[in-house]
């Protein structure tokens, strides 16, 4: 999540945006070889503080973060002929916010899933070994401020195992978000050079080609998000504002349980 993240998902964003340019059948923009493809996936997996810092420098000149991102990307192209050649597909017809929703999406769904949601489960799966371990444990419950009847340490833990594992799979169930679409989100630009082609189906399958593994052996440019069709120049960001509330749901819960012991 920090702003190295950032960039280093704006990159793999706009790779995967010239690849995929590359394989659309343009006369102009033939499919990139073998060799130039493994350069440029390594441009995204050893991207480095030094390649951050780079950015930074060029973002002195630019005054603009995306367009130097897009310029680092350019300067890597220098002595690889097949590649300066399509030096001006970097970045084509797409708004900033292309770049940035995307890249934002990418951020929170590998945040997700690699420390929210585990860290989750491993707090469901600590406290239903308590539930289990206490089930026979006699304690004093309360109701209105009095004592009241009797119920087990065990049940109430099982409680705040219910919960939080609905919270855990609200978490999980929400669609992250991201448009390709351009300026306005009307796909201005791309229909400007092609009219003829089908821009929002290209747009969805280069946001909704699931993330590779190293067992799938997918698309290595693959985004794995959920494609946002109806948008103006920005992603309206409604999905974020869900995910954050379930996020907040889940302190809640666990709020309320630390108060609780």
């Amino acid at each position: 999540m920090s702003e190295q993240g950032y960039m280093r998902r704006r990159v793999q964003v706009e790779i995967a945006w010239f690849v995929a340019l590359s394989d659309a059948g343009f006369a102009e923009f033939k499919p990139l070889s073998p060799g130039t493809r493994s350069y440029l996936l390594g441009l995204v997996s050893n991207f480095s503080q030094t390649d951050a810092l780079a950015i930074k420098e060029i973002e002195k000149t630019t005054n603009h973060d995306v367009k130097a991102v897009e310029y680092w990307i350019k300067s890597k192209f220098e002595a690889r002929p097949e590649l300066q050649n399509a030096g001006e597909f970097v970045h084509f017809a797409c708004t900033s916010e292309d770049i940035n929703n995307t890249s934002h999406a990418l951020q929170l769904k590998n945040a997700r899933d690699q420390v929210l949601l585990p860290g989750i489960d491993k707090v469901i799966g600590l406290l239903r070994n308590l539930a289990h371990a206490h089930a026979d444990q006699p304690m004093l419950s309360r109701t209105h401020g009095q004592t009241a009847s009797p119920t087990t340490v065990g049940k109430e833990i099982a409680n705040v195992v219910a919960r939080l594992s609905i919270a855990r799979e609200r978490i999980a169930g929400i669609a992250l978000m991201a448009k390709m679409n351009g300026a306005v989100g009307n796909y201005n630009a791309h229909l400007s050079a092609w009219p003829d082609f089908d821009w929002e189906a290209f747009s969805r399958r280069v946001i909704e080609i699931p993330e590779p593994t190293a067992e799938s052996g997918l698309n290595p440019w693959g985004l794995g998000l959920s494609f946002q069709p109806y948008t103006i120049q920005i992603e309206p960001h409604d999905y974020m504002a869900e995910f954050f509330d379930a996020v907040a749901r889940s302190n809640t819960i666990l709020i309320d349980f630390s108060r609780d012991i």
